[in-house]
């Protein structure tokens, strides 16, 4: 059984069981989550500090961020088309919580699995970061706070 971290104040972690097999979970904490392009684009990395994402957040200032996705819901496979339908509505419901929204991508670095689109979305708390994943069928979400070390946050 997979287990799932949730965050209380800035230290307390505590584990629960989640849904999510083991080896998808592995897949997302060894994904390359990039947003923006360029020398300009910020690579993140599961349980890594990034510099550059600490740069972002003391320029836009910002405390947290979400990097999230609406496609392949659940890590069920869908059409292109109906990806990008739930891509604009993802970017529409973020827009309704920041106006600091960087398109990005979420990748496998083995290859098995194509890169999904994916929002670096800044501003947003957790708990309307969790909402939004939910809302869109995610099983998780990457998570920041001031700390600029990205968090998988398992959603089921």
């Amino acid at each position: 059984m997979a287990y799932r971290n949730f965050r209380r104040g800035e230290t307390e972690v505590f584990l629960m069981p989640s849904e999510i097999p083991a080896d998808l979970i592995a897949s997302y904490r060894t994904a390359d989550y990039r947003a923006g392009s360029g020398s300009a684009a910020v690579m993140l990395r599961i349980d890594q500090y990034s510099e550059s994402l600490a740069q972002l957040l003391a320029a836009s200032g910002q405390q947290c961020a979400v990097f999230i996705t609406a496609c392949n819901p659940g890590s069920q496979p869908q059409s292109p088309a109906t990806n990008r339908a739930a891509h604009a509505l993802l970017r529409a419901e973020l827009n309704r919580h920041t106006d600091q929204i960087i398109e990005g991508t979420g990748s496998d670095p083995s290859g098995a699995w194509p890169p999904e689109q994916s929002l670096l979305a800044l501003g947003v708390d957790l708990a309307t970061a969790q909402a939004l994943g939910r809302q869109f069928g995610q099983n998780a979400i990457v998570w920041v706070d001031a700390d600029a070390i990205p968090r998988l946050i398992l959603l089921r």
